[in-house]
């Protein structure tokens, strides 16, 4: 962990993605195949044919898990890059026009000709849960022989998305390299389905590269195998020497070098939509976290940044919002 004094630079390791959101009706996740609240890889003729039902009224939006956290952690004001690929088609010059401005560094993005880039389309149903169905595209076409530990020259701590865990070879070349870079690495479970999908090299990974863990209640209930927050606290925190287990509205359980804490959530009305929440959850406790702080006052920025997030349609927090934040920082 990064000491008070020093300024960190973060890089962000996963698949950057256009998000496509939109609200529906339940019957309309309840007719599509997958569980609700989840997300499922599908091809881009699926998506293009749901986004096709979904109608005209989708907003665009960058998104990708890693990339939300990263691009939030851009706009509290840390040097921010970035490792993944995009498509050469006007998604993916949105997706880096939109990263610039939040003032991440573009340079360790990868660009390929052979596929779109990566979309999700985010279903939003009345009851503000979030349904996701995404195309990795471009994605799916990074190399793991070509991920180096020069990728991370420069960063002092690497945050990589579960959803990487898809494709194993590239996500230990990923956290191979990181740790031969000297970087310290963070790791979100991303789903309950990566979750199950890893569950036999999980546990090897988390105990020889992650130093800091987050999980969603259903991630962790998918780790432990039941519904018990506080045990797969204590087992996560077998593993690796940060765990952050977010249980929604009712705050989140941390644990660092056998100290634990519960932190509540800041409360937030309306609740309009809680795609990224977590990820920006986890851009909060990670600055706090890279700067030293103490383990509460890591998870209070998390809640902050994560009521922030589901007061509003898609991913990441609008510019009014981020002075809140800058705010609450300079307290």
């Amino acid at each position: 962990m990064m000491s008070s004094s020093s300024v960190p630079k973060v890089i962000g390791v996963g698949s950057p993605v256009v998000d496509r959101l939109a609200r529906v009706p339940e019957d309309f996740v309840a007719s599509i195949n997958g569980a609700k609240g989840g997300m499922e890889l599908v091809d881009h003729p699926t998506l293009a044919g749901l986004i096709g039902r979904v109608g005209a009224d989708v907003l665009r939006a960058p998104g990708g898990s890693a990339a939300n956290t990263t691009y939030a952690l851009a706009k509290m004001g840390l040097p921010t890059a970035f490792l993944g690929q995009l498509g050469d088609d006007e998604d993916g010059r949105y997706y880096l026009e939109a990263f610039t401005a939040a003032g991440g560094d573009c340079a360790r993005f990868r660009k390929t000709t052979d596929r779109n880039t990566a979309c999700c389309l985010s279903l939003v149903t009345p009851d503000s849960e979030r349904t996701m169905r995404t195309d990795l595209g471009a994605a799916l076409l990074l190399n793991p022989g070509d991920i180096r530990p020069e990728d991370f020259a420069g960063c002092t701590h690497a945050h990589v998305e579960g959803y990487l865990l898809f494709n194993r070879p590239l996500t230990e070349a990923v956290l191979e390299a990181a740790r031969r870079a000297g970087c310290t690495i963070s790791l979100d479970l991303g789903s309950f389905e990566v979750v199950g999908a890893a569950a036999d090299v999980l546990p090897a990974l988390l105990d020889e590269y992650v130093d800091a863990v987050f999980a969603n209640e259903d991630e962790a209930r998918a780790y432990l195998g039941e519904d018990n927050p506080e045990a797969a606290l204590a087992a996560l925190g077998e593993r690796c020497g940060t765990v952050a287990v977010k249980l929604g509205a009712r705050g989140a359980l941390l644990r660092r070098a056998g100290e634990t804490a519960r932190v509540d959530a800041v409360p937030a009305d309306p609740v309009t939509d809680t795609t990224g929440a977590g990820d920006c959850w986890a851009a909060g406790f990670l600055y706090g976290w890279l700067h030293g702080w103490p383990l509460d006052a890591c998870g209070r920025l998390g809640s902050v940044l994560g009521a922030e997030t589901v007061r509003h349609l898609g991913a990441l927090p609008p510019e009014p919002s981020w002075e809140r934040i800058r705010t609450q920082l300079q307290k």
